[in-house]
């Protein structure tokens, strides 16, 4: 069910595996890989994750999530991540992934822009969402055909 991740490096960063997690289809939560964002030195300036398959609780979070530690920022660590996770969801067989994000949050909404992504909609999210728990209300959705992608 999941891959070796060893090869999830570029010139700059590397991903490592800290976690993977089954699929808990009673909260509707799809198995996921968790990683740290490292340099290729080892520092550690951030983290993501990926989430294979969809459901509609994946239409709302997405497929991706990442955060960049603020000491990082402005270097598009997280474009490099996810270029990076769109290989290992090739390996998944995924045709397309999602990635969602507040509306007001315009570092991932250019990320997902610089990465190709189409905007299909900004939605309300449901009351019943993990999300909403955390405070988000609203989400922009950016769909990513794999197929674009080497």
């Amino acid at each position: 069910m999941f891959f070796d991740t060893s090869d999830l490096k570029s010139e700059e960063i590397f991903l490592q595996l800290t976690e993977t997690r089954n699929a808990e289809p009673e909260r509707k939560w799809l198995p996921a890989y968790h990683f740290n964002i490292c340099l290729l030195d080892g520092t550690e300036i951030g983290h993501c994750n990926l989430r294979f398959g969809h459901n509609e609780k994946s239409y709302i979070c997405g497929n991706i999530g990442y955060d960049i530690n603020k000491q990082y920022r402005g270097h598009r660590y997280a474009f490099k991540a996810s270029r990076l996770l769109f290989r290992l969801a090739k390996k998944h067989d995924m045709d397309y992934l999602i990635i969602s994000c507040a509306p007001e949050n315009a570092a991932s909404s250019r990320t997902c822009e610089i990465l190709g992504g189409k905007l299909l909609e900004v939605i309300d999210v449901p009351k019943d969402h993990d999300m909403y728990a955390e405070g988000y209300r609203k989400v922009k959705i950016f769909k990513f055909n794999l197929k674009d992608y080497d």
